[in-house]
């Protein structure tokens, strides 16, 4: 047996270091690396390297790419439409999908719903749990009603053990909960450390990949709401997903962060009952529950998630500080973007409001990366500003330039059918994703500076 070596690998990013030193050299992070053992012979990662030759190493398999055929691994559907969509489609037999989420979001809920439901459509489907025991994860089935005749569970921590199972039954589908609690007898540190994260994580998916087996990983998340354990674990798997949403609420989004098999940023809409989570199949109703009267500060604006529009209203409150320093506070926006509107409002609006404390929030717990917010936050501000509602009739849409100018985004015609088909029936948006042809019920007016969206506000 060779003889074992040390290696100094950053949790941030996964880069490998011969020595200690204070600062990644790849990532530029401080106080990040964290000591493994290695070996040539007694790696998991080695060994299961060794077991499949004829997967990665035999040259004799190189083809052209109109050579292969995509028809021997179909897509496999989850049996839930929202999981399907956030995943570009399907399970693709061989990829390895890692679900992270705070606890209690309802990740161990979700997983088990659509094994129990694969396992009874005649698909062979093993669950590995490994922070709760076989009556814990039978009882939740049988609260949840679900079917439990086909489903094979099994109680085990150790990779090596859990491979030989599945080397036994050979399920095409395989869930592992959770990654953080998984080690290897050859890896001399604790589970949830970085180097056990790391080589179970590379032993289970080089199994998926060698079997073409459909891997479920299991994620926990630190009090940031990042993901626990090694950086590189997210380059490893092939998609990456969050379960996010808490106590606080009944809805759990459930959101892409990467996929090679479909795009990025998708989203899922969640409901939590009493008999598990159930789809959303219109997630903009839900984020529509407004008063009947009018408020001011209130607007609806449609965002685009992955591949579909959503309408989402925003809120604004702008109130006198008595603070030298006023506060800009936001819920589901990035705040330096609302202090860079605020100013673009000042310069091209003519709204001075250095004295006034501003709060934006999204309703429904919604976080907004995309730029076709801004206008929609800048009139919701104007109209919390001069206390006056703004209709329930209308949507809005469109980036903001620092010169005052609107900007067109993506996807406007999908976002004006959306608005329409809810009720919509007037739209403020940028000139240039004016539609050619009218719709239906739809008033649409196209604006190309700040004052004249406030003009038509």
């Amino acid at each position: 047996m060779a003889k074992a070596k040390n290696a100094y690998v950053c949790n941030d990013c996964g880069a490998e270091h011969g020595q200690w030193q204070g600062q990644c050299v790849a990532c530029k992070a401080w106080n990040t690396l964290s000591r493994i053992s290695i070996g040539a012979s007694t790696s998991p990662a080695a060994k299961a390297a060794q077991r499949q030759q004829g997967y990665a190493g035999d040259r004799s398999n190189v083809l052209k790419l109109a050579e292969i055929d995509l028809q021997s691994l179909p897509r496999l559907t989850s049996s839930m439409e929202e999981l399907d969509r956030v995943l570009g489609g399907g399970l693709v037999p061989g990829s390895v999908v890692l679900i992270g989420g705070n606890p209690g979001a309802g990740k161990s809920t979700l997983l088990l719903q659509v094994m129990c439901r694969l396992a009874s459509a005649g698909n062979a489907a093993l669950y590995v749990t490994g922070e709760e025991s076989l009556q814990q994860v039978a009882m939740r089935a049988r609260r949840l009603e679900l079917p439990d005749d086909n489903l094979q569970l099994l109680a085990e921590t150790n990779v090596e053990a859990i491979c030989q199972a599945a080397e036994e039954h050979k399920p095409a589908l395989l869930v592992v909960d959770s990654i953080q609690v998984m080690f290897s007898a050859d890896v001399p540190s604790a589970p949830g450390s970085v180097s056990q994260v790391r080589e179970c994580a590379a032993y289970l998916i080089q199994y998926a990949k060698r079997s073409n087996t459909v891997l479920f990983l299991v994620g926990h998340v630190t009090k940031e709401g990042n993901l626990a354990g090694p950086k590189v674990l997210e380059h490893m798997i092939d998609c990456f997903i969050m379960l996010e949403g808490g106590n606080d609420s009944k809805y759990r989004i459930l959101r892409g962060h990467k996929n090679r098999f479909g795009a990025v940023n998708e989203l899922g809409v969640f409901a939590m009952t009493e008999l598990g989570l159930k789809e959303v199949k219109n997630p903009s109703a839900i984020f529509l529950a407004r008063t009947e009267e009018e408020s001011p500060g209130s607007l609806v604006m449609v965002l685009w998630e992955g591949t579909r529009p959503l309408l989402v209203e925003i809120q604004a409150l702008v109130d006198t500080s008595p603070l030298g320093n006023p506060r800009r506070v936001t819920v589901g926006l990035e705040q330096n973007r609302l202090a860079m509107l605020l100013a673009v409002l000042h310069r091209h609006g003519g709204l001075y409001m250095a004295d006034q404390d501003v709060f934006v929030n999204v309703v429904g717990g919604v976080k907004v990366s995309e730029t076709s917010a801004d206008l929609a936050l800048i009139l919701a501000i104007v109209s919390s500003f001069r206390d006056q509602p703004v209709p329930k009739d209308l949507v809005v849409f469109g980036e903001v330039g620092l010169a005052g100018e609107i900007r067109p985004v993506s996807g406007g015609q999908e976002r004006l059918r959306e608005a329409a088909k809810h009720g919509f029936r007037r739209a403020i948006v940028p000139k240039s994703n004016r539609p050619r042809d009218a719709i239906e019920g739809l008033e649409v007016i196209g604006v190309n500076k700040i004052a004249e969206a406030l003009d038509a506000l």
